[in-house]
């Protein structure tokens, strides 16, 4: 039977982590020929609760230290809009490399490899040092991943599974981030899987994953506990039946779990620590809270409006702009295909287009009426870099104090991110 243990955090991170390991064998009979230890954590962002707490990655590196390993490296590719040599330095992940000994890699700042999705029948950009580490020598290096317990109101949760996407660069991330995203998930695990995966579930977070604090009460949960596997689907499925999902709820497990990679059957795994698993078991939401301005008109297509798209990225950015930043409403959002035309017509104010479909049809029409100062737009699935430059130009907030640092610091990191070549998507800095 396939193990995934839940470790009580309650008494502290160090003890926990260091009882998935024993149970496992040990950090150190995990190594494999390189002695060498690749962590994927959850960066995706430096805002507040969106990342993997950094005592569990310094708790993980003491372990792999301790057990013999040579390096151990940290790697991420933040989200779009952002890079992640910020991150790391706004999160503490850097300074918890520095600590440890531990390695950053900043896989924006590497070169790309095109690799063949065979679901989707297209290409896609993923790091070079992905490539060669993690997939041409695989059997060499040790890859973990070490998610955060979320929702996620594009793709219901994100576990070690999603966490996967960080290979891609940000380009490559805005094709398909659409109906087909999770198809583009279960085609990058036939590639590639974690040797181990280690969930922090410190804390969960509800309706999505990208919390305004403003809302902190309401969307973030008390779990207190860790989970482990060397089975990285078996993790997600317990970790998605633990927020109150099962796999049919989510549709890259169930797509992953056609691979034949893995176990997603829950009568199949074994769960070590039982108790705390029942005990804990939420029942979350990946739907967002909603919490727009009042002022602000969202048309939203009939035909196509994509969740895991133009519409939850969209109304995802519009909420924390809104509660965090007091950022105003007083324009339209049109969003998807088969948008009511009597409606656009009479359209007189500032508008933001999101996504190729609803650019289509209204794009020339609109910057034709309207004029370029008062549209904007967010081409492709998922643009999000053009998407928190068109919404803080309309909503009145300055996208530099998004930066979580002194701007001072923030443009210095970008200058070495861009001297390091960094393929990050980053909007303008002023709106």
């Amino acid at each position: 039977m396939t193990e995934v243990l839940f470790a009580d955090t309650k008494e502290g991170i160090q003890p926990a982590i260091r009882d998935i390991f024993r149970h496992f064998g040990g950090a150190g009979s995990l190594l494999k020929s390189s002695g060498d230890v690749y962590l994927k954590v959850n960066a995706v962002d430096l805002k507040e609760y969106s990342y993997t707490d950094p005592e569990v990655i310094r708790e993980v590196i003491l372990c792999f230290k301790k057990g013999g390993a040579k390096n151990v490296y940290v790697i991420e590719n933040c989200t779009q809009g952002n890079f992640t040599r910020l991150v790391f330095k706004a999160t503490g992940i850097e300074r918890v490399c520095r600590d440890t000994g531990a390695i950053p890699v900043y896989l924006d700042e590497t070169g790309a490899v095109p690799l063949w999705l065979e679901g989707l029948q297209s290409f896609i950009d993923i790091s070079s040092f992905v490539y060669e580490r993690l997939i041409c020598e695989k059997g060499q290096n040790l890859y973990v991943s070490v998610p955060k317990l979320k929702t996620h109101s594009m793709s219901q949760i994100t576990l070690s599974i999603k966490n996967q996407f960080g290979f891609v660069h940000q380009e490559s991330r805005i094709d398909d981030h659409n109906f087909r995203l999770h198809q583009k998930f279960a085609d990058i695990y036939r590639y590639i899987q974690p040797d181990f995966t280690i969930i922090d579930g410190i804390i969960a977070t509800n309706h999505g994953h990208y919390i305004a604090r403003k809302n902190s009460a309401e969307c973030i949960i008390p779990m207190n506990c860790l989970i482990g596997s060397r089975d990285a689907l078996a993790c997600d499925t317990v970790g998605a039946a633990f927020l109150g999902f099962n796999i049919d709820d989510v549709l890259h497990l169930k797509l992953s779990s056609e691979t034949g990679i893995g176990k997603s059957d829950l009568e199949r795994i074994t769960i070590v620590n039982k108790y705390l698993f029942e005990e804990r078991k939420q029942n979350l939401t990946c739907e967002l809270l909603d919490k727009f301005p009042p002022e602000l008109v969202i048309l939203r297509g009939g035909e196509r409006c994509c969740k895991e798209g133009c519409r939850r990225n969209t109304e995802t950015v519009v909420e924390v702009l809104y509660n965090d930043h007091e950022g105003s409403g007083d324009f339209t959002i049109l969003m998807g295909k088969g948008i009511d035309s009597e409606a656009v017509r009479g359209l007189a104010g500032p508008v933001h287009i999101a996504g190729s479909c609803a650019i289509q049809d209204y794009g020339q029409e609109l910057l034709k009426r309207l004029g370029r100062k008062n549209v904007t737009m967010s081409r492709g699935c998922n643009n999000l870099a053009e998407t928190v430059h068109g919404l803080c130009k309309h909503m009145g907030v300055n996208p530099l104090k998004l930066g979580g640092l002194n701007p001072v610091r923030s443009l210095a990191a970008l200058v070495t991110a861009r001297i390091k070549g960094t393929k990050a998507i980053i909007p303008p800095l002023f709106s």
